[in-house]
């Protein structure tokens, strides 16, 4: 299929072009007719899967064809992109002026973390779509720089990230500002009992387009672990990054001051590194970015929360230096690699006390992940199984404990999601040959 199939119209098919898209990914074949036809759409799909495009390039058709505000009159918002990080937010800002070139109209981003007068100046010239955060965006309402009378379009990104950063009491604060009359979107990677909740409350009668299975990781993501002491792992890490195969690296810590401590040490051992968190001005995670993407530094280290969003392709690794306590967080960091067909390798660093998570993650992708021995920092003796995490039962068989595995209670207002995804298959032989020297891997046969 090729995007003329979609029915977009002329100047949206001519951006494509000068951005060099030619074939929509399956999230985008199933949304954009939907959402050209003014239904509610419902999506879950995974980070990656080009869901911003999914509803930039309808939401600008069907804004384009209306009629403006006189000239000389100030534009109403008639589309609003809710979004919980700044990165994100500037990402689909450039989106849609990427896409939305030849259409007439315009866009604004609000966030966070930066003075406000920019924003408010911009808000004054009337933008036709308004792609903000949460806490800037009440802040900003609350001064009476923002309405939303006349709004038409809503989009909820993702959702299950709002939640997990606490900003879903403010997402229902923003909601109960808009016109009850209007066309919503809501995408979100998992669909968890609250986020569930809030979509039978703001949807009215929406499609629904699932593009993956929440548990599933990409085909092309080989994946190993290394059992580590805890002392050890920066040492690990930077034997690991001595591999002049690691072009481009993103390490995930569980805290910003365990990132910056990580950055510390790599800079400390010669290789270049930056981190973004929540406590980095904008500016300074600007900066940390552009880096990344040019090359200048070859490794990114970031907290989940930060990371969330952020679309950077060509990432050859990417390496848990934290174990996640939740498993599908496991998911979403290693799908940062292996995108557009590319092949990547997801790397973890388990040390005792983090047994349980990874077993916990192990039951969710149902295999187990190979193991990295004789890397030099391997823990006398081999590791001992690990109880499961948050009060899991023990000796049953494997995978009958998987987080979540069983779907949510069906609601008569969502519709209802697809029959599930087979299994996983089994572990890629020729994943497990990337270790390059770093140790040699074997199938993990204890534990269970």
């Amino acid at each position: 299929m090729r995007f003329q199939d979609l029915h977009l119209s002329e100047p949206l098919l001519a951006a494509l072009a000068t951005q060099g898209y030619e074939r929509p990914t399956l999230i985008q074949q199933k949304a954009i007719p939907h959402v050209l036809a003014g239904k509610d759409l419902l999506g879950c799909a995974q980070t990656g899967t080009g869901k911003t495009a999914a509803f930039a390039l309808p939401m600008l058709q069907r804004l384009a064809v209306k009629p403006q505000a006189p000239h000389g009159r100030a534009r109403p918002i008639r589309a609003l992109v809710l979004t919980p990080t700044r990165e994100l937010a500037a990402q689909i800002g450039e989106s849609f002026h990427a896409y939305g070139r030849n259409t007439g109209l315009r866009a604004t981003v609000i966030f966070g973390g930066v003075g406000q007068q920019p924003q408010t100046s911009a808000l004054r010239q009337g933008p036709d779509i308004l792609v903000a955060t949460p806490g800037r965006l009440l802040d900003l309402m609350s001064q009476g720089y923002v309405r939303f009378d006349l709004l038409e379009i809503f989009v909820l990104d993702e959702a299950d990230r709002m939640l997990d950063m606490g900003f879903i009491h403010d997402v229902r604060r923003v909601i109960r500002a808009l016109p009850r009359k209007r066309q919503t979107l809501f995408f979100s990677a998992t669909m968890p009992d609250e986020i569930r909740e809030l979509a039978r409350d703001i949807l009215l009668d929406p499609v629904r387009v699932d593009i993956t299975p929440e548990v599933t990781t990409p085909e092309k993501i080989g994946q190993t672990v290394y059992y580590v002491d805890r002392r050890d792992k920066c040492p690990l890490l930077v034997q690991v990054l001595a591999d002049a195969a690691i072009t481009r690296a993103l390490v995930f810590t569980r805290t910003k001051r365990g990132a910056d401590k990580v950055v510390r040490l790599l800079e400390r051992a010669g290789i270049g590194s930056v981190a973004i968190h929540g406590n980095k001005s904008q500016g300074a995670r600007e900066r940390a970015l552009d880096g990344f993407k040019t090359g200048r530094s070859r490794v990114l280290v970031a907290t989940d929360i930060a990371a969330r969003g952020l679309d950077i392709d060509e990432i050859s690794h990417v390496i848990n230096y934290d174990i996640p306590e939740v498993p599908e967080t496991y998911v979403h960091r290693i799908g940062r690699t292996a995108r557009a067909g590319a092949d990547g390798l997801a790397m973890s660093f388990c040390d005792a006390d983090e047994r349980a998570y990874f077993n916990d993650i192990e039951r969710l992708l149902r295999m187990r992940v190979p193991m990295v021995e004789d890397h030099g920092f391997a823990p006398p003796g081999r590791p001992q199984p690990a109880p499961a995490a948050r009060g899991r039962g023990q000796g049953k068989p494997f995978g009958s404990h998987a987080r979540r595995a069983a779907p949510p209670r069906s609601r008569a207002a969502l519709p209802a999601a697809p029959p599930a995804a087979p299994a996983a298959p089994p572990v890629n032989p020729a994943h497990s040959t990337r270790s390059r020297g770093r140790g040699r891997i074997k199938p993990r046969v204890w534990g269970r």
